[in-house]
C-alpha cells in the first residue's frame, strides 16, 4: 500500500492533525500512514527540515511526505510538490525542504497552482486540511506530479551552517541539530574528518571517538559517529550535552589532528 509520512508542528492536543488524515483518508482510503513528529517546536522550520532529512531515507522510495511547519500560511508563499530518487515531498515553499533537495543529485519540483486539486473554498489558515492533504493523497494515488502545477527551479533554500575547511589542519564545523536527549548533531559527517580528531567546543576538548554512550566517562563529553547518514555528534552521556556547555544551533566546534596520538 501506498504510505504517506506527516511532519507538523501541531501537537496533539488539537484535531489538526486527525482532520489531515481524515482528509487523505477521503481520497486515499487505502494508503498507510505514518507520523514521522508532531512535535517540532512552534514554527521552528529548520528543525522540520533537519528531521524529515533523517527520516526519508528509510520509506519506500514512492512514499509521499507531508511537512506542514508554515509561519507563513496564507500569504504569498508558494506550495510545492517535489520528486526526488527518494520520494515525494509535499510542503510550504519555505525552506523545509532544504536538506532533502541539498542532498538530492536531481529533483522536479511544481507549484501547487492547480485548485481542482484542493478542497474547495481553502481556509488562508489551513493549508495543511486543505491543500496539502488532499495533493498527497492524490499523489500517493498515482497521479503524476506534473498535474499539480507550474514547474519551478527556485525553491528557497534555509541558510544552514556547513564545515569550513579553513587549512589542511583545521576544520570548523557547527552544530546543525540539537535532539530531545540535549545530544549535539553536526554538520560534519565521519568521512570529512582527520585522522585521530580533536574536538573543541564551548571551552571544552573532546580526544578521538566512541562508538557508543558506555564509553564515556561519566560527566565528560564524547563524540561518536551518528545515527543519522554519519554525521559525528556530541553527547554528554547520562546527561544533556546542550544545557551541559551552552550549545545552541550553529555553535562552532573546531576539529584537527590530535597530535597526541602522534607522540
Amino acid at each position: 500500500m501506498p504510505v504517506i509520512t506527516l511532519t507538523t508542528d501541531f501537537g496533539t492536543a488539537d484535531a489538526y492533525v486527525g482532520v489531515m488524515k481524515g482528509v487523505i483518508l477521503r481520497f486515499a482510503p487505502h494508503v498507510t500512514l505514518v507520523d514521522i513528529s508532531h512535535e517540532v517546536p512552534p514554527q521552528d522550520v529548520p528543525t522540520a527540515a533537519f528531521l524529515i532529512y533523517q527520516a526519508e531515507l528509510f520509506f519506500p522510495a514512492d512514499t509521499v511526505h507531508v511537512v506542514v511547519v508554515d509561519p507563513g500560511v496564507g500569504s504569498e508563499r508558494r506550495a510545492l510538490a517535489v520528486r526526488t530518487s527518494t520520494g515525494m515531498f509535499v510542503a510550504p515553499d519555505n525552506g523545509v525542504l532544504t536538506h532533502v533537495l541539498t542532498h538530492s543529485t536531481d529533483y522536479a519540483a511544481y507549484s501547487l497552482t492547480r485548485p481542482e486539486y484542493w478542497l474547495p473554498n481553502p481556509s488562508a489558515t489551513f493549508h495543511g486540511r486543505d491543500i496539502f492533504a488532499p495533493v498527497a493523497a492524490r499523489l500517493a494515488g498515482g497521479m503524476p506530479i506534473s498535474r499539480l502545477g507550474e514547474p519551478i527551479d527556485d525553491p528557497i533554500y534555509l541558510p544552514i551552517p556547513t564545515p569550513e575547511f579553513r587549512a589542511p589542519d583545521v576544520i570548523v564545523a557547527h552544530v546543525l541539530h540539537i535532539d530531545r536527549f540535549g545530544n549535539l548533531i553536526l554538520d560534519i559527517q565521519a568521512e570529512q574528518l582527520p585522522a585521530a580528531p580533536m574536538f573543541e567546543l564551548a571551552g571544552c576538548r573532546i580526544r578521538g571517538l566512541r562508538r557508543t554512550y558506555t564509553e564515556g566517562v561519566p560527566g565528560e563529553l564524547i563524540a561518536y559517529i551518528g545515527s543519522t547518514r554519519q554525521h559525528i555528534e556530541v553527547a554528554l552521556p547520562g546527561g544533556h550535552a546542550a544545557r551541559h556547555i551552552g550549545a545552541q544551533v550553529g555553535t562552532p566546534v573546531y576539529i584537527r589532528s590530535d597530535p597526541m596520538s602522534e607522540a
